[in-house]
């Protein structure tokens, strides 16, 4: 493919750590990122870890370009003043965000309420709707919904890149996708 780019950080303690940069020997020309919120929100339990998306947006600049274009899509309490605060805090580092009003629905069998507000066809739509903007569309989810268009846009000579973690990547994306851990970024992208 390429050559691996790798630099020095200075890390904690003072250490010397080589830091590789994963995804920019994958972009071709202009990127575009799609973020599945909620795929990424189960994600980080399993990372142990939170993400940074000030640090994240600064990652992405950094690997794909200063025009790169994050999209975010995420189903919203409209009562949450916390969640609000999140939002906010996202559409001030730059995320173009695509949210709706999440549902409560109740489940006759258990009687328990649930929350619904999955973006996934919204996703979708929009990597697919977009492909004569990009070059390469970076995916940070791991769910299989996406393999569909995943293959729709690869007819357009699109590059894809997953990023997701162990435990939350469909095998239909890794028989797609170039992947990435997001572990092997966390240094980079972690609160």
């Amino acid at each position: 493919m390429g050559v691996l780019a790798v630099g020095l950080l200075w890390g904690a303690r003072g250490r010397r750590r080589q830091v590789i940069n994963m995804i920019k020997q994958f972009i071709k020309g202009r990127a575009y990122v799609f973020i599945d919120a909620e795929n990424v929100f189960y994600s980080q339990r399993t990372l142990g870890w939170r993400i940074s998306y000030e640090k994240l947006m600064k990652y992405f600049k950094k690997e794909c370009g200063e025009i790169v274009k994050c999209f975010i899509y995420k189903g919203v309490d409209e009562f949450n003043t916390g969640q609000r605060r999140f939002l906010d805090m996202l559409d001030i580092n730059g995320y173009i965000l695509r949210t709706k009003v999440v549902k409560k629905i109740k489940d006759y069998k258990s009687g328990k309420e649930e929350w619904k507000g999955n973006l996934d066809m919204e996703l979708a739509f929009e990597m697919d709707d977009t492909k004569n903007k990009y070059d390469t569309a970076i995916l940070i989810s791991g769910d299989s919904d996406f393999a569909v268009p995943i293959d729709r846009i690869k007819k357009n000579n699109k590059r894809i890149i997953v990023m997701s973690t162990r435990g939350h990547i469909s095998k239909e994306l890794l028989e797609r996708a170039k992947y990435v851990d997001l572990r092997k970024i966390g240094t980079e992208i972690s609160q």
